[in-house]
Parts: structure tokens; sequence; C-alpha cells
């Protein structure tokens, strides 16, 4: 394809903000927007740029001093252009802007634009139409949080989408594409979440610094081997890899344990999430039964492995009588119930590595900003939803509590590292 193509100057950016502001009715929006409601210079600066900026300050210069008239003296006149500088959410912009005086001379005669003080003093730029659908506003009803948006610019609901589509597949691609080679990475957390008909799994890990890192998350069920799998896979391959033990915390499905152990090997140390177990048994139990119940399996849990196992043997036999499935589901996977106790970690830090509390609370935070979300047309639109909200709450992600005794789990695992290579090079030799 062949053109001429140059690079606009400076002269040519106010040649190109005379030309928008001929129509104003194009833009006359945006004056009224940034002057009276302070709001998204950002949005205005990502659709029309730089030029449309400096185009909107020559509307509001015109409403105060009328049009360009050469050879007609008023009170206030033109008097060329002048550099200046406005605030955007996250950094300054310089740009050229009117300048007017008043008929006269002396201190006083400089006549200010409004859309400029606004812009120039505006500090806190109104977050963008993406991070209003975060905190869960739908398109159907973000006129009520934005009357004078919605009023004033006339920004249709099927735009609202557009651009939300747009950004959050970006948001997922970021997520898809994100590289953990630099992080060492000490646990990770698998659940899922699910939305209708739809299930989505969730990675979480932890660092040996205490933060944490959403490292993926695929469509599919907890209970299905070969999704499991298919994310555990994909997390190798952006750099979590085998090469070292890791804690996994997970909700007792047989299907992530056979995934682990298929992707990462069966000597990772895998610790069942109490609060599952103790909601699956207590699904089992009358209700007059289940204080007693739980009382008993949260005093189990903070006794060495040995005695606590033994304890909750105890309590399932008690419970085989009356309530059989009940003391089936206490003693499914009892022993990974203790892997942390055996590891000989400390209590500050079990608790949060005895349950997938840490990765359930960012799904709590996802259901928080889907909530209002009538119409799940398909599962891309969830997926999408899914990423966005974890990249939007991973920006506020705290360390875990505990983090700074998380270099006795590291000695632990690389303890047992070494416990497996001594054990295979006896076996070969």
């Amino acid at each position: 394809m062949n053109g001429l193509y140059q690079v606009a100057g400076k002269t040519d950016t106010q040649k190109i903000a005379e030309f928008l502001s001929q129509d104003g009715q194009l833009l006359l929006p945006f004056v009224e927007l940034i002057c009276n409601a302070e709001q998204a210079v950002d949005e205005v600066i990502k659709v029309t740029g730089k030029a449309a900026v400096e185009a909107i300050l020559l509307l509001s210069a015109q409403q105060v001093a009328g049009p360009k008239q050469p050879g007609k003296a008023k009170d206030i006149n033109w008097h060329g252009w002048q550099p200046g500088v406005v605030s955007l959410a996250e950094r300054k912009l310089r740009i050229e802007k009117p300048r007017l005086r008043r008929k006269g001379k002396g201190a006083g005669t400089e006549v200010p634009i409004p859309a400029y003080e606004a812009m120039a003093t505006n500090g806190r730029i109104t977050s963008r139409i993406l991070e209003i659908l975060m905190k869960g506003v739908s398109t159907r009803n973000y006129k009520e949080i934005l009357p004078e948006m919605a009023e004033t610019v006339g920004v249709s609901k099927s735009q609202i989408s557009r651009e939300f589509v747009a950004a959050s597949e970006e948001q997922i691609k970021a997520l898809c594409e994100r590289r953990f080679d630099d992080v060492d990475i000490l646990a990770i957390y698998l659940d899922g979440i699910q939305f209708n008909d739809c299930h989505v799994i969730v990675a979480l890990g932890v660092d040996s610094g205490g933060c944490k890192h959403v490292l993926g998350i695929r469509e599919g069920a907890s209970e299905n081997k070969q999704v499991v799998m298919d994310l555990l896979t994909d997390m190798v391959e952006r750099g979590v890899g085998p090469d070292r033990l890791r804690l996994f915390v997970i909700d007792g499905s047989k299907a992530l344990r056979q995934a682990i152990d298929a992707v990462y090997g069966s000597k990772n140390p895998v610790q069942r999430c109490r609060n599952h177990k103790i909601r699956n048994v207590m699904d089992y139990l009358p209700e007059d039964q289940r204080d007693q119940v739980k009382s008993t399996l949260k005093a189990a849990f903070l006794l060495d492995a040995d005695k606590g196992t033994a304890k909750l043997k105890q309590l399932a036999k008690w419970l085989e009588q009356e309530y059989p499935s009940a003391a089936a589901s206490l003693l499914e996977g009892l022993d990974e119930m203790f892997t942390i106790n055996r590891l000989g970690l400390p209590s500050s830090l079990r608790r949060c590595l005895a349950t997938t509390n840490v990765i359930e609370s960012p799904n709590g935070g996802i259901g928080s900003r889907t909530g209002r979300v009538k119409n799940w047309r398909d599962h891309a639109m969830v997926v999408r939803w899914v990423a966005a909200s974890l990249l939007d709450m991973e920006k506020r992600f705290r360390r875990i509590m505990g983090y700074q005794q998380l270099w006795m789990l590291d000695a632990k695992l690389k303890a047992l590292a070494e416990e497996e290579t001594i054990d295979t090079e006896s076996r070969v030799a």
C-alpha cells in the first residue's frame, strides 16, 4: 500500500483542533461533561486523542469569547495559543490551549477557559467504564450510577457492552500469557466457581514472600480431570514448572488430586480444605448433632497428625452407628487433612494453608462484581468476567497471614525433595 504520511506537529494539531471544533455538536457534550461533571477525561483521550482535547478547549473558549471574527474588536479577544497541562487518571498530558484576553492592559486581562480550569485542577478522574462495571454495574442500570454521563454524552448500553467485551478480552489475553519464571511459587490453591451451568476453575499461587498471584483459569468443573490437567499443563508452560515440590491446597476433588499427580508428580504434598470437609460432613447430620461434631473436628485439627487422625477415626466409628454417610465422608482423604501438621508448620501459617479461603475470598469478590449480570449469553462471557474480576482484585491482594514463616514451608519442601532424590538413587543402586 503506497501513500504519503506526515507526523503532525504543534501547528498541525491546532489545525486539527480547529477543524474538529467547527462542528460544535460533535464535541459540545464533552465540554459540558468536563466543566460540570468532571467526568472521564481519559475516555476523551482514548477516543479522539490530543487534538480532540484541544478542540474541547477551543469550544469552551468560544463559549466565553464567541467565535473568532478577525478585525472585530470585542470585550474578550482571542490571543493565539499557549502551552498547558491537563490531568489524566495516571499522568499529565501536555497540550496547546487557546488564549483569551480581556480588552485593556495591565493585570487581570487574561481570561480563564472553564474546561481547561476543570481539567488542569481535577487530579481525581472518574474511573473508566470497565472499572465501573467491575464494581457491579450492569449495562441495564448504569444510568443510575452515571446519570450525567448517560444524559450528557448519550452513550448507549450496547456501546458500553462492546467496550467491556474488547477490554475484558485483552485482560484474558494478559492473564493467559503472563509468565512466572522468576516467581518462586511455594503453594498453589485450586478451587472452582459456578455461574448457572458454567464452571470455572481458578488457580492462585503464593510466592516465598507471601504475595498472591492469579496463575490461571479454565472453563470446566474441578471434577473433570482433563480440564484440571489442561490448566496445570498451561501453568507449567508459563513457568510454574515441576522442577520443585510445592504444597497444593484443594477442595477434596479426586480429579484435582489425580491431575496434580499427573502433571507435577505424586510427591507434592496436598492439603485438603478443612472447611470443605466440615461442610461435607455436616450435610449428612441432623441439626442437633452438628455443633458437637464441628467442635470435635476443629479441636482435632489442632493436634499433631497422628493424634488428630486417631481422634477423627474414633469420631467416625461413633457416627457410623447412626450416620454412616457422615462417617464415610469424614474418613475420605483423612490423611491429607493433616498434611500441614505433618510438615511441622507453625499454627500462624497453618491457618492460611488449611483451607482454600485464600482463593474462595477472590471468588466471593467475583460474585459481588457479577451479581447484577442477569443474562449470561455464553460461557465465553463468564470467563471474560472472571478474568477481569480476578485481575482487578489482584491489585489489592494482601500477603497471606503468617507469611513471615513461609521460609519454614520452603525448607520442608526442599527437605522432602532431597529425601526423594536419595530414595531414587538408592533404588537405582
